[in-house]
C-alpha cells in the first residue's frame, strides 16, 4: 500500500537506468557488447543510440525470450529484501546476491503460471515506473498502490494483497497507547520520499512533518535515535520491524480513527502490455486470499532481523 511517486512511491535516478539500460544491451558489434558488458560491471551508461541496445530491448519484451524481469526495492521486508544465503523462496541477482520476501515469491508463482522464468531487477523505488516505460523490466511488483497520478504513467492488475495503515512509535514512549491518528498532534512523524506513508501524516492536526526520510530503513533509525515520534507504516512491515527490534511497537487505530487512504498494492506494467496484464490477472485469480495472507506470514516470519 505503499508508495506514491512523484511525476506523476517517481523521480529517475539516472544510475540505476544506466545500469539496466546496461544489462539490456547484450547484442550488436563487438565494440558495443564490451562497452555495454563494463558499463553493467561498473553502473554506467551503455553507449547511447546503439543497435545493439535496440535489439536487446526488442528482443527482451515480455515473454519473448520466456523470462518475466520483475523489480523491485530489495529493501523493504517483508515484501523484498536482499540477502546472501540463497533458500526455497530466494531469486538471484548480480554476484552472490540473492532477492526474497512476499514480492518475490508473488512474482515466481505468476512466472510459473505463465510459463515463464522469473528474474528480479533491484532498482531505487524512484527508478521503477522509468524502467518499467523503458521496457527495462516487464512489471513491477514491489508494494506499490494503484493511483490516479500512477494511472497516468502505467497499467495495474487488481491488487495482490491488502494492507493496513499504522504508526510504528517507541515502545516506552508517550504515544504507544495512541488509538486516533489526531493523538499524534504535535509529534514528530516521519514517511518514506514519494509514497503515501509519506502525504498522509498531513492528515494529523497539529502534527511536526519531518522531511521524508530516502528509504524506510532511514527512517526507523531516526525513530530509534529519537529524531522522530513516529513512522507511518503498513502492518506487514511493521510486524517485521517490531519483531526485530523489541524496543519499539505499533500503534493500530480504532474504526474511522485512522488515515484516509488505499492500503492495497497492485503490479504494474506498461500500458500497451495488455496480454501480460491478462496473463498476470489470470495467475492472480489462481492464488486465494487466505494463501496470500500465508505467503506474508512467512515472509515476515523468515525475514532478516536487520531488515
Amino acid at each position: 500500500m505503499r508508495k506514491q511517486m512523484a511525476a506523476g512511491k517517481m523521480i529517475a535516478l539516472a544510475a540505476a537506468v544506466a545500469m539496466c539500460a546496461a544489462v539490456l544491451a547484450g547484442c550488436g558489434s563487438k565494440d558495443s557488447a564490451d562497452k555495454t558488458a563494463a558499463a553493467a560491471e561498473t553502473g554506467a551508461a551503455a553507449p547511447a543510440g546503439t543497435e545493439a541496445a535496440a535489439a536487446a530491448t526488442a528482443d527482451q519484451a515480455a515473454g519473448g525470450n520466456g523470462v518475466l524481469r520483475v523489480g523491485m526495492e530489495c529493501n523493504y521486508a517483508p515484501f523484498n529484501w536482499t540477502t546472501t544465503t540463497k533458500g526455497e523462496f530466494t531469486q538471484p541477482l548480480s554476484g552472490s546476491d540473492y532477492a526474497d520476501g512476499y514480492d518475490v515469491v508473488i512474482a515466481s508463482k505468476l512466472a510459473e503460471a505463465a510459463g515463464m522464468q522469473v528474474q528480479i531487477v533491484k532498482l531505487d523505488w524512484d527508478n521503477l515506473i522509468l524502467s518499467l516505460q523503458n521496457n527495462q523490466i516487464d512489471a513491477i511488483i514491489a508494494g506499490m498502490t494503484d493511483t490516479p497520478d500512477r494511472e497516468k504513467e502505467v497499467s495495474f492488475t487488481s491488487p495482490y494483497y491488502t494492507s493496513e495503515e499504522v504508526v510504528i512509535v517507541k515502545k516506552d514512549g508517550k504515544y504507544a497507547s495512541a488509538k486516533d491518528i489526531q493523538d499524534f498532534s504535535g509529534a514528530t512523524v516521519q514517511g518514506q520520499m514519494n509514497t503515501i506513508y509519506d502525504t498522509v501524516i498531513d492528515q494529523i492536526k497539529g502534527v511536526k512533518h519531518q522531511p521524508a526520510a530516502e528509504t524506510f530503513p532511514a527512517a526507523i533509525q531516526a525513530l530509534q535515535s529519537g529524531a522522530v515520534d513516529g513512522v507511518v507504516s503498513e502492518l506487514p512491515v511493521a510486524n517485521g520491524v517490531v519483531a526485530a527490534n523489541p524496543d519499539l511497537a505499533i500503534v493500530r487505530f480504532d474504526e474511522g480513527k485512522g488515515f484516509d487512504a488505499d492500503t492495497s498494492v497492485s503490479i504494474a506494467v506498461r500500458k500497451d502490455d495488455t496480454a501480460l496484464k491478462d496473463q498476470l490477472e489470470k495467475g492472480l485469480a489462481a492464488i486465494s486470499t487466505d494463501e496470500r495472507n500465508q505467503l506474508m506470514e512467512a515472509a515476515v516470519e523468515r525475514q532478516p532481523a536487520n531488515n
